[in-house]
C-alpha cells in the first residue's frame, strides 16, 4: 500500500502493540519452567535513511527522536501489557524523502518462551487510511520475534508491505532475536550484548 497515494504526505503514523497481560510462564537458565513472570513484549524497530545512516529503535536502547534523525519514536516500555494504550511508534512523515526503509516487528523480551497462543495485536494507523492490523496468534514454532510491516521509499513514495513473519533466534541465544530480524533482512548492523532492562 502506498502512503503517498493515501494522502499520507505529512503528519505522523503510528504503530500500537497491545497485548493481554498476564503472568507468563517461561523457561529459565536450566529449563526449568519459572513463573511470576509478567509478559513483556517491545516493539521495535530497524531503519535506514537515504544517507547511509542505520539503526535500532528498541526499549532496552535508543527510543528515537521524531524531530531529528531517525524521525521515528517509541513512545514507552510496557512492560506488563496492563497499560491500555501498549507501546506506540511514530514515524515522522514529514521526513518522507529521508527515508529508505523502515522494519517494524515485536519481541518477546520476558515472560514467555515464544509467540505460540500469546494474545498479541500490532495495528498501523497510515494517515488517510484504514488501520492495518495485525495478529501474532498464528505461530508455528519457537520464534521470539514478529516481524510486522516493511516501510520502503519507491521513487519517493513510502510503500507498506504487511509481513507477517515470525523470526527464530539463533541457536542457544534466545535474546538474540534482532539480530536474525536484523539478518533475514540484510540490514548489517553491528551488535554486542545489552544491559538488559533494570
Amino acid at each position: 500500500m502506498s502512503l503517498t497515494k493515501h494522502g499520507a504526505t505529512g503528519g505522523h503514523m503510528r504503530v500500537n502493540l497491545n497485548w493481554t497481560a498476564r503472568e507468563g510462564v517461561a523457561k529459565g537458565r536450566l529449563g526449568k519452567r519459572r513463573r511470576g513472570v509478567d509478559l513483556d513484549l517491545d516493539l521495535c524497530c530497524l531503519w535506514e535513511l537515504q544517507d547511509g545512516r542505520k539503526g535500532i529503535i528498541h526499549a532496552i536502547g535508543d527510543m528515537g527522536a521524531l524531530e531529528r534523525a531517525p524521525f521515528i519514536k517509541l513512545d514507552k516500555d510496557d512492560r506488563t501489557g496492563a497499560i491500555e494504550t501498549g507501546e506506540n511508534l511514530h514515524i515522522n512523515l514529514d521526513h518522507t524523502k529521508d527515508f529508505k526503509r523502515i522494519l517494524v516487528f515485536a519481541e518477546i523480551y520476558d515472560g514467555a518462551d515464544d509467540f505460540r497462543g500469546l494474545d498479541a495485536i500490532a495495528t498501523l494507523f497510515p494517515v488517510g487510511a484504514p488501520p492495518i492490523e495485525m495478529r501474532m496468534d498464528d505461530c508455528m514454532d519457537a520464534s521470539r520475534d514478529a516481524v510486522l510491516a516493511l516501510i520502503e521509499n519507491v521513487n519517493g513514495e513510502l510503500v507498506v508491505r504487511r509481513e507477517g513473519r515470525f523470526v527464530l533466534p539463533p541457536p542457544g541465544r534466545p535474546r538474540w532475536g534482532k539480530m536474525a530480524v536484523d539478518q533475514a533482512y540484510a540490514w548489517n548492523l553491528e551488535w554486542v550484548a545489552s544491559r538488559g532492562k533494570d
